[in-house]
């Protein structure tokens, strides 16, 4: 007889999706059990020890507002902060932290050893159990070992493990990452459950000694004087910081790679899937920008004691003795021992026109997706999403009604708005561009945007509310000081360009001597109250604007498309566009705006006839 146990939620996966999703449903307080393969694989950082980057910073400072691990994890494990684009407005910086690969996935374990609620067991899910009785409902998981696990929510987080192989010029490994095997069961269970699959490709760089390297032929990157930390619960890094370096490939490695194109497996025909675009492999870099002499990396250490430098721009599948050359024609690299070669990863997905934006399945109800399987890469975009499907999954077993996050409040809402309404056919990475309200999601905010949603769905805590209150009142106060002082934007442009410490500025000596209480707020906090107040009085003007535009929008998003509308039967449509319609299912006219390919005229068509009550059902 299998053995049966009982939880209210099953996350599986222990990567930066699962971590997320357990973490914020536990501390919800709902019974919750992470299953993965090993514990000690929980937040191990697969590919670069490295968060944050532009768009992706601000996912991570997102996650952290709401109440998420991953910002206190990287403060806890990094090794080199910097804030990127400041050359550039405030609206675009973005936080970045090398880490160090074993300090990281020991906080994360450690955090989630802490959680109450939370329980974690090893082993691998092999079949989805399913309720037919009403509508497809979850109702447990069944374990390799027989074991089932009862529950009323299960959130999958696989990675790149479904049925994953691993490429390394000719050689192929089952497995979702060097050293660990593939998920096979749980393909089968999904594509039973009548859920679409497809087939993704990511891949990674060599690593190299780090007693191997010329440094004097680098160009050294150090890190920031004052380390931003990631989350709002710290007001310092006390971790020691460390350089990174810069160097380049030449014309001479270029040519090598062309000639041996017919062994790299993305061009041999050994690999089909699609790969991503904005991370692309050396291989792809040498044949799409063929023009370029030289393309720019980074070696960028793994950790205080690790002896691998991680080579961030050289990511391939070639075969080792192609890599080797590749490699010690670099400039600094000539002697270069490599000690793990690059390789590339195929692994199933789950197309996400299949979920909603609160992350289920529109098949099965209880079911739900985060991370990689449903088309993205990188940490920070599966965190932003095993967030958001452990508040959903916590928010379905409290009979309370779910979370979406909106494009113009947060990068999570519109890279979730972005899978369910555009769909992937390559590996979805975050950037700034692709947010059109991005004045008003900046990573100084996000505790403003996000921390009171948190506050309301019980993932904040009484210690980081009080923070955020603190904080709040901070830049409520400087920014009534400045608007009450007429303060010219000359003042304000010198607190937000970057170029000084804002705490030294004599505007802020003044406000401080002339608010009591002033003393009483440490100066890490001053420093981001003061500079968040400083850019909404400098961006007030274009921030009024987004706003306008925002309640545009906001009156496409109210009306609401009924449930089971059959879009099928719109004769009007064209037949592109009923397609397309039938397949996303979405929720608002706002989101079928939001589809590839769909015109003016179409949602024009699908307006008229729901305001004429014509709304055709299956």
């Amino acid at each position: 007889m299998n053995m049966i146990r009982h939880d209210a939620i099953v996350i599986v996966g222990g990567g930066h999706a699962g971590a997320e999703a357990a973490w914020a449903a536990a501390r919800m307080g709902i019974p919750s059990v992470l299953v993965t393969f090993d514990r000690a694989a929980i937040g191990r950082m697969s590919c670069n020890p490295a968060i944050g980057g532009i768009g992706k910073g601000q996912m991570v400072r997102e996650v952290d507002a709401l109440g998420g691990l991953m910002g206190l994890a990287t403060d806890r494990a990094g090794i080199q902060f910097r804030i990127l684009n400041r050359s550039k407005g405030p609206a675009v910086w973005a936080p970045r932290a090398q880490c160090d690969r074993d300090l990281y996935a020991s906080a994360v374990q450690d955090l989630i050893a802490g959680t109450p609620n939370l329980s974690v067991i090893e082993g691998s899910v092999e079949e989805l159990l399913i309720d037919h009785s009403d509508r497809t409902r979850i109702r447990g998981v069944r374990m390799a070992s027989g074991e089932e696990i009862m529950c009323r929510a299960v959130v999958v987080t696989t990675g790149t493990f479904l049925r994953a192989l691993m490429h390394c010029g000719e050689q192929q490994t089952a497995g979702g990452r060097i050293g660990e095997s593939s998920a096979v069961g749980m393909s089968g269970s999904l594509a039973r459950l009548g859920l679409e699959l497809g087939r993704l490709k990511t891949g990674t760089p060599p690593r190299v000694h780090r007693d191997t390297i010329d440094y004097a032929a680098l160009q050294e990157q150090p890190g920031d004087a004052t380390p931003v930390p990631f989350s709002f619960m710290n007001d310092r890094i006390e971790n020691r910081q460390i350089c990174c370096w810069i160097t380049y490939t030449d014309p001479a490695g270029h040519e090598l790679i062309r000639q041996n194109l017919h062994r790299a497996p993305m061009y041999s025909g050994q690999i089909v899937s699609r790969g991503p675009r904005y991370c692309p492999s050396i291989e792809d870099k040498v044949v799409r920008f063929a023009e370029k002499e030289r393309h720019q990396l980074f070696l960028e250490p793994e950790g205080y004691a690790s002896d691998r430098i991680y080579c961030n721009g050289i990511s391939t599948s070639l075969p080792p003795d192609v890599q080797e050359q590749v490699v010690r024609g670099i400039r600094g690299l000539e002697r270069a021992r490599v000690l793990q070669w690059g390789y590339a990863v195929e692994y199933d997905f789950v197309p996400p026109h299949q979920i909603d934006a609160t992350l289920q399945t529109k098949a099965v109800d209880g079911l739900f997706l985060a991370g990689q399987i449903n088309g993205t890469s990188g940490y920070e975009e599966a965190a932003g999403q095993g967030i958001v499907a452990g508040i959903n999954a916590a928010r379905l077993v409290q009979d309370r009604e779910p979370v979406v996050l909106r494009r113009d409040g947060s990068y999570v809402g519109v890279m979730i708005d972005d899978l369910v309404t555009k769909g992937v056919d390559e590996p979805y990475r975050m950037f700034t561009s692709r947010a059109e309200h991005r004045l008003l999601l900046r990573s100084d905010n996000a505790d403003e945007r996000l921390t009171p949603l948190g506050r309301e769905i019980g993932l904040v805590d009484d210690e980081r509310w009080r923070r955020f209150e603190a904080r709040r009142d901070a830049i409520d106060s400087f920014a009534s000081w400045m608007t009450d002082r007429r303060v010219g934007m000359e003042a304000a442009e010198g607190l937000t360009n970057g170029e000084a410490d804002p705490l030294d500025a004599p505007l802020v000596a003044a406000w401080r001597e002339g608010r009591g209480e002033a003393d009483e707020l440490s100066s890490s906090l001053m420093r981001s109250a003061l500079v968040t107040a400083a850019t909404r009085l400098k961006y007030a003007g274009y921030v009024r604007r987004q706003d306008r535009q925002v309640e545009r929008l906001a009156r496409l998003e109210s009306h609401r498309i009924p449930d089971g509308f059959d879009f099928l039967a719109v004769p009007q449509l064209r037949h592109e566009a009923r397609d397309k319609f039938s397949r996303h299912g979405p929720r608002s006219i706002g989101q079928a705006l939001r589809i590839s390919g769909i015109s003016p005229a179409d949602i024009s068509i699908l307006m008229i006839h729901l305001q004429r009550g014509r709304t055709p059902r299956t």
